[in-house]
């Protein structure tokens, strides 16, 4: 039994709704395809390894512009599906260095950069390692910079009373955050930058500036998957020709 009498559901791949008597947790939210933590349940001043599994250094895939990614280890969420389950283990990769970190500030230095990407594993489970690169990054290159960052929360678990403060101390260095756990059932290729419709895409100023959740202005979903709508584009040429 959950707290206060509660059941807590367990889904087929023995996922856990750890805070059923919670509501109003964000879209999806519980979903028996992940595992559904209550507030502060996971600290990531405890549970961080200081691993990170891989840095990209020029990418266009992670957000807007070319950035440079960083893909921390460790999650607890285990979304069924998830494209990067080889690094829910917070010991996956290879440590996080002063040598990295001085590579990533050189990367963000070109004018070309438009800023950079946390991803995972869970970012916001990370804290020791992102907090102080997000601090230098500021006192390096003010708001010039930007930064994004995806985790499995959703903005109203982030927001909830009893969660960790360092989350919402990494998130006040944001500018944008992709939030909620990818749902398989909700997948849909269509949408930019998010795997599952239920994830949105916060301008975290605005939103802690209003203290209601508001959207970043810029999202562009496709109507259509592109390489059906060039294939009808093929079509059409040839027929012509």
């Amino acid at each position: 039994m959950g707290k206060q009498g509660v059941m807590r559901k367990t889904g087929a791949a023995g996922h856990r709704d750890f805070a059923a008597d919670e509501q109003d947790r964000g879209p999806g939210i519980p979903s028996l395809l992940t595992n559904n933590p209550k507030a502060g349940q996971w600290d990531g001043r405890k549970l961080s390894q200081g691993i990170v599994a891989d840095y990209k250094q020029l990418v266009m895939t992670d957000g807007e512009g070319i950035r440079s990614s960083l893909y921390v280890s460790g999650c607890p969420f285990r979304c069924q599906g998830c494209y990067n389950s080889s690094i829910w283990d917070f010991k996956a990769g290879h440590p996080y260095t002063q040598e990295l970190e001085d590579q990533i500030i050189r990367d963000l230095s070109l004018s070309y950069v438009q800023g950079i990407t946390y991803l995972g594993g869970e970012p916001l489970l990370n804290t020791p390692m992102l907090l102080g690169l997000s601090k230098r990054i500021r006192q390096e290159f003010g708001q010039e910079k930007d930064i994004w960052c995806w985790t499995g929360y959703t903005w109203e678990e982030l927001n909830r009373p009893g969660e960790t403060p360092d989350k919402a101390e990494l998130i006040s260095y944001l500018d944008v955050l992709v939030d909620g756990r990818y749902l398989e059932d909700q997948k849909n290729s269509l949408l930019q930058f998010r795997g599952s419709s239920n994830q949105r895409i916060i301008d975290v100023p605005k939103s802690l500036e209003t203290g209601q959740l508001v959207l970043w202005a810029k999202v562009h979903d496709q109507t259509r998957f592109i390489p059906e709508t060039y294939s009808k584009n093929r079509e059409q040429e040839q027929k012509r020709g």
